[in-house]
């Protein structure tokens, strides 16, 4: 398969500079532990968070935090397309016999991301023991589309940034506000947050579908339609859908940096 390909000649070459490779893992890492740590030095003071504990919150930041790293580790290169609109090298995937999409996703691939991958499933597995979850064959597999869901969130966030561009040579600033900014949302339960916050990243961009939702289901908040609250991280998969059309159309409008 193309993406395939594209994955190991990135990864070769990320291989050529292995000690600049290990400590961009290694950064990434801590910056994940020391947003950790904020956490806990907040539950620390205040003990509960809008009826949330430590531990469930816990498990939120770490599901968004491998959600997020996987994003930005295989959808990089739409983080960074700017750059190949800006220099006309978009003209030329536009020349090759493949899907502009697999191209642009397999322009650029940060394994060091996966430093945070890491430290998320640490996190992961020292909190599932800690939440005093009764964990059932439906409650795993829900946390498994948690993961997957949100991957699927930020990389249709991704997308849409990119998309932008095709408007606006540049990549605007704001869209930082849904990929980061997303990712320190949806590190807390969404009660925490305001009724608009909340409706907006649920219903627009299906942040709350991926973290706190399925959490209700895994804690036994969920007293009704439990079954609903368990699959809500699937909208994360159908919310891709909306951003490969924008990016569908972004292409028809594109006109070259050189026309």
């Amino acid at each position: 398969m193309l993406y395939f390909k594209f994955l190991a000649m990135n990864l070769n070459a990320v291989l050529q500079y292995r000690l600049s490779a290990w400590l961009a893992a290694l950064g990434q890492l801590m910056t994940t532990l020391f947003s950790f740590l904020s956490i806990s030095l907040l539950f620390s003071r205040f003990g509960v968070l809008s009826g949330w504990t430590f531990a469930e919150t816990a498990l939120c930041f770490s599901v968004t935090s491998i959600a997020f790293a996987f994003a930005e580790c295989f959808a990089r290169g739409f983080d960074t397309f700017s750059g190949l609109v800006i220099s006309g090298d978009f003209d030329r995937i536009l020349l090759r016999p493949r899907g502009t999409l697999v191209q642009v996703l397999g322009a650029k691939t940060e394994i060091t991301r996966l430093g945070r991958v890491i430290l998320g499933f640490a996190i992961l597995a020292f909190v599932i023991r800690e939440a005093k979850i009764d964990w059932t064959p439906s409650k795993i597999i829900t946390l498994c589309l948690m993961i997957t869901g949100g991957a699927s969130v930020f990389t249709g966030v991704f997308i849409l940034g990119a998309a932008v561009c095709f408007f606006t040579l540049e990549g605007l600033e704001v869209i930082n506000i849904f990929t980061d900014g997303g990712r320190e949302l949806a590190s807390y339960p969404l009660p925490v947050y305001g009724k608009w916050a909340r409706r907006f990243f649920t219903f627009i961009i299906p942040f709350g579908c991926m973290n706190y939702l399925p959490l209700m289901y895994l804690t036994g908040r969920a007293d009704r339609f439990p079954l609903l609250y368990m699959l809500t991280p699937l909208a994360g998969f159908v919310f891709l859908l909306p951003c490969v059309l924008v990016w569908r159309i972004g292409v028809r409008h594109y006109t070259s940096t050189g026309s």
